[in-house]
């Protein structure tokens, strides 16, 4: 062995050497995560989808060519994703990255483009370098991918949901939720059956264009859906894996809340979203005055309550608000109008960090109520949404008007702290009628086909104390718009989003929306430590290079010369 370096097939054994470690870290390969998140490990839901894929997975990347820095930040984190997914799933995955319409006339490029818009994928007109030296070009980006399984096909927007107005972090969110949306894709492609969902009716929740999202492009695109009312079955039916209550407006009486409550005990899920106050809209435009905001009435206090929550009866503003038109003044006898944050319009964020609403822009709400936490044996409770601390609360009744801010003193009544506006529970819940319930009802339920349970098994509820976060606003020349999206603005907040991982949240037990918890720490370099230490930096970068080669040359030279000189004196 001592003679091996200096014999003429060193090289030779060394190449084979190389050769033969390359094949073992083929065959066994190794990766190793430095980051302190974690940001290259995949989640184990995310792992154990891809190695169960018995079907090839296809994914086309639409970030290709010259792209600003932002889009070639978002292009590099999306290939390393997708190189652990091709490492999971080996040859049932596989992607490449296109530039849309390249080699395409312009007839074949707009029906690719329409193509693209009906998947969801709205192009961004964007400058880029074309040839060094040949100045910028415009061309539209696509910041979204098309996946194909089974022969079916869907696309994601790798920007949807994040805000488009916070830079860096906003950018850095968009790379936090990469492995949720891809993976989240995959899952709905392979799935051969999918939840079934219920719309509850029968207590004034709204059925015309209002719902037109919720209903379209919500659950019917992602789910099995029907309307139930609630009045036309005995018992509602274990078939469905969730229910929706939309913004009722007509009081529950004890037989339906008997349903809903043995629904619950047997499994069954729910998404409420209720508006304890009448505040609407509409009642100002007509008046064009101030109005006062009444309790509905809908009798669910009792129910809420014994599950773990309470909605309150006042209304919630907030300094971090939508904008609406509104006047500041007059010239000439003509209104001046400006779009102004108006308080009653209250835009919410997640503070929990759970998976839920992590890592999402501002969701929209129209005259919430606060919700507070009660006791509830055995119930764990997670706040979903709440507003900022720039917050105060209007207690019944409380007077809703155009101005509500007119002085500084009013501004720093906005003082109460965050306020939770959705909560998760989860557990298991306790039946309201536990001891309430009549033989003759027991008896109903059992002919029916559903026993009288007093506890659910593990189960899960969300409650929003606001019944529009859900709704869509309906124009004369645009007809339904997408819900979240101010209507003079057109800018669409998260609420679709929101909605969506509520759902999924309730009815998924693949564990995938867990991806969406994931933190990516924005390191940014302090630009002032930059500054001061730039010259310093430089001359590293320069010098020590140059010193670590003449080092380099010296060493071997003296090794050389040494190793050379004990031959000759031999």
């Amino acid at each position: 062995m001592k003679k091996l370096p200096h014999s003429k097939y060193y090289w030779i054994v060394l190449l084979v050497l190389v050769l033969l470690i390359n094949w073992i870290a083929g065959l066994v390969p190794f990766r190793a995560d430095l980051t302190a998140e974690g940001r290259y490990t995949l989640s184990k839901p995310a792992r154990q989808l891809l190695t169960g894929l018995n079907e090839p997975v296809s994914v086309d990347v639409l970030l290709s060519g010259e792209m600003p820095a932002g889009f070639r930040k978002l292009a590099n984190s999306t290939n390393d994703l997708l190189q652990e997914f091709k490492s999971a799933g080996k040859t049932n995955f596989r992607f490449r990255f296109i530039k849309p319409g390249e080699g395409l006339n312009d007839s074949s490029k707009a029906i690719l483009y329409d193509s693209l818009a009906n998947l969801g994928l709205n192009p961004t007109n964007i400058k880029a370098q074309t040839k060094e030296g040949e100045g910028q070009e415009e061309r539209l980006v696509f910041p979204g991918a098309v996946i194909t399984h089974k022969g079916r096909t869907t696309a994601i927007d790798l920007l949807q949901g994040v805000s488009s107005e916070g830079g860096l972090e906003s950018l850095n969110k968009a790379e936090a939720l990469l492995e949720y949306k891809f993976a989240n894709a995959i899952r709905q492609l392979n799935q051969d059956t999918v939840p079934l969902i219920g719309y509850l009716v029968g207590n004034g929740e709204p059925e015309s264009y209002q719902v037109y999202d919720l209903i379209e492009n919500v659950l019917k695109k992602n789910y099995a859906f029907r309307i139930l009312p609630i009045d036309s079955v005995p018992i509602i039916p274990p078939v469905f894996d969730a229910l929706i209550v939309a913004k009722p407006s007509i009081a529950f009486g004890d037989d339906q809340k008997l349903k809903i409550d043995q629904y619950v005990m047997q499994g069954g899920k729910m998404l409420w979203m209720i508006d304890n106050l009448y505040a609407e809209m509409d009642s100002l435009q007509r008046s064009q005055a101030d109005f006062i905001a009444f309790d509905r009435g809908l009798q669910l206090e009792d129910l809420l309550f014994k599950y773990g929550v309470r909605i309150n009866q006042d209304l919630l503003q907030d300094l971090n608000a939508d904008k609406i038109p509104s006047v500041i003044g007059s010239v000439g006898g003509k209104p001046q109008i400006q779009l102004l944050p108006w308080p009653y319009f209250p835009l919410l964020s997640n503070y929990s960090g759970h998976p839920v609403a992590k890592n999402m822009d501002y969701v929209l709400s129209q005259f919430p109520n606060s919700i507070d936490t009660v006791e509830a044996k055995g119930i764990r409770k997670n706040i979903l949404l709440s507003s900022s601390i720039d917050t105060r609360l209007l207690a019944t009744p409380a007077r809703v008007s155009w101005q509500s801010i007119e002085t500084e003193d009013d501004l720093k009544t906005f003082n109460q702290g965050n306020k939770p506006v959705a909560v998760l529970l989860e557990g298991s819940f306790s039946s309201l009628y536990a001891n309430r319930a009549t033989a003759e009802e027991r008896a109903a339920l059992q002919a029916a086909g559903q026993p009288f349970n007093t506890s659910s098994p593990e189960n899960k509820m969300i409650v929003i104390a606001d019944g529009d976060i859900a709704l869509n606003a309906v124009t004369q020349n645009e007809g339904p718009l997408p819900m979240g999206m101010n209507s003079y603005t057109k800018y669409q907040y998260a609420n679709r989003d929101f909605i969506q991982n509520c759902i999924e949240y309730l009815v998924d037990e693949s564990g995938i929306l867990e991806t969406r918890g994931k933190d990516f720490t924005l390191r940014l370099l302090d630009k002032k430590k930059m500054e001061a230490a730039k010259t310093k930096w430089q001359l590293i970068n320069i010098l020590v290079p140059v010193l670590l080669i003449i080092l380099f040359g010296l060493v071997y030279q003296w090794w050389r010369k040494h190793r050379y000189q004990g031959k000759t004196e031999k």
